[in-house]
């Protein structure tokens, strides 16, 4: 698997429920909404993950992150991640991808990585854990 992560800063005039609403519903069904083709095709999983900042436990801080939403993707290969990066940059759709995320983001400029992840063995007596990812029910 390959996985991309995304971190975005919501418009600072927009609440939180409103950013997340907007994402939710609008945003994230771009492509769909205009009757094109998925902008991340081939892609496994797509998933906002909305940050509400806690207390650190050491410091009894709560401090800001400095992003609202961190976004995951993941898809089977890197060709597959290259691929949806060309089409979402396509000079004909990259204007309605960018007046949309006026209406979400407080800045086009947004941090995008690759992701190398290792697991650490959680189960009850010490064994591996495993995520399995499932279509429909």
């Amino acid at each position: 698997m390959f996985k991309q992560i995304c971190f975005f800063r919501k418009r600072p005039d927009m609440t939180m429920e409103e950013f997340m609403d907007y994402y939710e519903n609008q945003h994230s069904q771009l492509s769909k909404r205009s009757g094109r083709a998925p902008s991340i095709p081939n892609a496994q999983r797509y998933v906002r993950r909305y940050l509400k900042p806690e207390m650190n436990p050491v410091t009894g801080e709560v401090l800001d992150p400095g992003y609202d939403c961190i976004m995951e993707i993941w898809w089977n290969s890197r060709e597959d991640f290259e691929n949806s990066q060309r089409i979402i940059s396509d000079p004909d759709r990259l204007p309605s991808v960018k007046e949309d995320e006026n209406n979400l983001f407080a800045s086009h400029s947004n941090p995008v990585c690759s992701v190398e992840e290792y697991d650490s063995p959680m189960g009850p007596n010490g064994e591996a854990t495993r995520v399995e990812l499932k279509h429909g029910d």
